[in-house]
């Protein structure tokens, strides 16, 4: 069976510095910040009050108020991050069998507010259940991938992996698999998440993971600055459209690049905490390079987890050195998560968007807030602080990890024939 490539064909994006692609990549080049004061929720007793918000974002203006009233937030940020990218890829009845086209999709936690807005509501009432027909399908991660695959009728398989952090990366992955094996010709994949709600900052306050810097939102997320507190909560998610080479050329597509490998692995180390060692890291890194059958001295971008947690940071570094060696001192290294936050389940979708626009226009994001660099990292590593850089990108690697232990890493190439 010969195993065939994979190309990215259409892009979409809904996040908190930019609701379409462009804007996106606009806000990452520019390095803004999408922190400011929450507003989904009073937030005022909370320990941390302000998250990365999508902004100026009306449902309706996408989805008939009788639809839209049926999903979670998560859900109609994925149908419409997943429009954006069908139409970028020009997919239609004409150029595409719909029974191969597939929707793998990425979330971590699903319809938190709604589960929320549901138990809440009974709690607080007297006792008599009444809840809303629609709390289940709603609530269930994988209504996303549903809700996708019905709004444009594609017919391949179709399902959201749940992996924290680390969902929207196996999402996409499962996806290249699939499409390599010549089970179908192209999949929607990408992630989503809406958790900027009492649960969801509550829940991760409780662990200690959130920054705190309720004084300063913009200059929260800030990895691996020495005085980094915790990551900042993100919404929104990111969408590509893979699909197989030959029907890609076949049809005249815009090819943006190639996906040539993905990795993962487990860390068995704990539940929250990463491998102090950045173990499970390095074996996803290599698992990947492995796949594309590179060298790590391809490589010339690495958009890393870099959440700007005190634990997780220095890991990551720990894990790129050990596996790239002298080659750690040439490659652009740099987190986006500094200007989106955290999108958890969502973050592999947005951070492989910023990958492959990377590549296309040949610039690094930066990383943003990074004025003290932590004295645990060898100064000689380009962080990329500040100020977006231009240099050649043939090759970029992406990593997310999530709790449980989940690693999963990307390997996108310029296209060549």
């Amino acid at each position: 069976m010969s195993i065939k490539r994979v190309v990215v064909t259409g892009l979409g994006a809904l996040t908190p510095i930019g609701n379409t692609v462009e804007e996106f990549w606009n806000g990452l080049s520019n390095g803004v910040s999408g922190a400011a004061p929450i507003t989904r929720f009073d937030a005022s007793q909370f320990k941390t009050q302000f998250a990365c918000e999508v902004k100026n974002f009306e449902v309706t203006e996408f989805i008939p108020r009788q639809d839209a009233r049926k999903m979670d937030l998560f859900a109609q940020f994925g149908v419409v991050i997943a429009d954006q990218a069908v139409a970028d890829a020009g997919i239609t009845d004409d150029n595409f069998d719909k029974n191969k086209v597939g929707v793998i999709w990425g979330s971590g936690i699903g319809g938190l507010k709604t589960f929320e807005e549901e138990v809440t509501g009974f709690a607080t009432g007297n006792g008599t259940p009444r809840f809303n027909p629609f709390f289940i399908p709603k609530m269930i991660a994988d209504g996303v991938s549903g809700q996708i695959s019905i709004r444009h009728g594609f017919r391949g398989p179709n399902y959201v992996t749940v992996s924290a952090c680390s969902s929207a990366n196996n999402a996409i992955i499962d996806a290249f698999n699939y499409i390599r094996l010549g089970r179908i010709v192209a999949c929607i994949t990408g992630g989503s998440e809406a958790t900027v709600a009492a649960a969801g900052i509550g829940g991760f306050n409780a662990l200690k993971a959130l920054s705190e810097r309720n004084d300063d939102p913009q200059s929260a997320s800030r990895p691996y600055d020495r005085d980094r507190d915790g990551f900042v909560l993100g919404e929104g998610g990111g969408a590509l459209v893979l699909e197989e080479y030959e029907h890609a050329k076949a049809r005249g597509a815009k090819i943006y690049c190639e996906l040539i490998g993905g990795g993962f692995s487990s860390d068995a180390y704990h539940i929250t905490a990463p491998h102090p060692d950045g173990y499970g890291a390095y074996l996803s890194m290599k698992d990947a390079l492995e796949d594309a059958k590179i060298s790590p001295e391809e490589v010339d971008y690495i958009n890393t987890h870099g959440t700007s947690t005190p634990l997780g940071d220095p890991q990551e570094i720990k894990a790129i050195e050990q596996l790239f060696g002298e080659h750690t001192y040439k490659v652009s290294i740099s987190s986006t998560k500094s200007m989106t936050g955290h999108l958890l389940g969502g973050a592999g979708a947005v951070e492989s968007v910023a990958s492959v626009l990377s590549i296309v226009h040949q610039t690094v994001p930066p990383t943003i807030n990074l004025v003290n660099i932590d004295e645990s990292i060898d100064p000689r590593i380009d962080l990329t602080p500040n100020k977006a850089k231009q240099r050649k990108i043939d090759v970029a690697l992406s990593n997310c990890f999530g709790f449980g232990g989940h690693n999963a890493t990307l390997i996108f190439r310029k296209i060549s024939e």
